[in-house]
């Protein structure tokens, strides 16, 4: 009984690190398209010539691409474009 216990213990213990694994990578690439996005926004805010009216039509036009996406309204994108702009300034963050 205690082989099968210990057994169970060792896949349980895989099955958690390789849940725990799947999520930092997701993480990490949830960091990586807010700083992209946030770098696009904020390259194309400089030379948008109707300024924050570029972000309302780039709000549109996600919600149309992906009806329901969450995250990706006015206030997600100029956040993403804050980010980016906040960190981008700072030598010790290269580009993710």
């Amino acid at each position: 009984m205690k082989n099968e216990i210990s057994s169970a213990g060792n896949l349980i213990k895989i099955i958690e690190d390789s849940r725990n694994n799947a999520l930092k990578k997701v993480n990490e690439e949830l960091i990586r398209m807010y700083w992209n996005v946030g770098e696009y926004l904020s390259k194309e805010a400089e030379s948008a010539v109707f300024g924050d009216a570029y972000i309302d039509s780039v709000v549109k036009e996600i919600q149309a691409a992906f009806p329901g996406i969450k995250g990706f309204n006015r206030r997600g994108l100029y956040r993403m474009k804050q980010f980016y702009e906040t960190y981008s300034r700072n030598p010790i963050y290269e580009k993710v």
